[in-house]
């Protein structure tokens, strides 16, 4: 698994060593950030929730994202994140947080965190994508114009958020990825 481009490219990252992670594969990783080009934010912030490896956020810093917010709950995922944010040698760059999605979401609200970035990668059985981005809506987490990118198994109904708008959508295997832009 590397860093597919930006200051960080060519990084060898390391995998968590589990069978409960599943890591979003090299091509479904190069097809989203080719997705995310255009809406790609200068100095933004990321958030990576249920950050796995961390290697989406990590991809974002690369590519010119000031902060990375990398959660995680379980110990396996954090000590792995914590090694590969260590090899970016940009640590000032990444928050790494050792919790749940849900409380994660609430300390945002309490330190009055935006993000301009979100990468939702929840282990698939949860089902659980439209419930945190109307919890990320409701609780203004969001800036105007943030992209959300979802990677799921199972198709998301979003119809009853009105300040979200569907921008592009792709089936790889068994993932789906769908970009959301958060109109404000």
């Amino acid at each position: 698994m590397k860093v597919v481009s930006g200051k960080f490219r060519g990084l060898n990252l390391k995998a968590v060593p589990s069978n409960n992670t599943r890591p979003t594969s090299a091509k479904v990783k190069e097809a989203v950030f080719s997705m995310l080009t255009p809406y790609l934010v200068e100095d933004g912030v990321a958030l990576d929730l249920f950050a796995g490896t961390g290697s989406l956020g990590i991809e974002a810093v690369s590519r010119g994202y000031k902060t990375a917010y990398l959660v995680d709950k379980a110990y396996k995922a954090i000590s792995t994140i914590k090694e590969n944010v260590d090899k970016t040698r940009a640590n000032e760059s990444f928050v790494v947080m050792k919790t749940a999605a849900t409380e994660a979401l609430t300390k945002f609200k309490d330190d009055q965190v935006k993000f301009d970035l979100v990468f939702l990668d929840p282990p698939y059985r949860m089902k659980i994508t439209e419930q945190i981005i109307e919890d990320m809506v409701e609780e203004e987490l969001l800036n105007p114009g943030a992209i959300i990118v979802d990677e799921t198994d199972y198709d998301i109904d979003l119809t009853n958020f009105d300040k979200i708008d569907l921008l592009k959508e792709k089936n790889y295997k068994d993932t789906k990825v769908a970009l959301y832009q958060f109109g404000g």
